[in-house]
């Protein structure tokens, strides 16, 4: 499964903090993805994080 962050992103941080394994608010200010593959262990919070991304940004594959 691989994540991604569309250029809508606010940078609202609120993915990081459902899922800090695989987002990151960088330097830039915005979200980014910290992995190339999203871990088994992890797939649910990344998909809640992209379900309560306020601008529907985080895509989840």
């Amino acid at each position: 499964m691989k994540a991604s962050v569309s250029e809508e992103c606010i940078g609202c941080g609120m993915c990081e903090g459902i899922c800090p394994d695989v987002f990151e608010v960088g330097d830039d200010g915005l979200a980014h993805v910290i992995v190339d593959e999203v871990s088994a262990d992890v797939e649910d919070d990344a998909k809640q994080a992209a379900e309560d991304c306020p601008v529907e940004a985080i895509t989840i594959e």
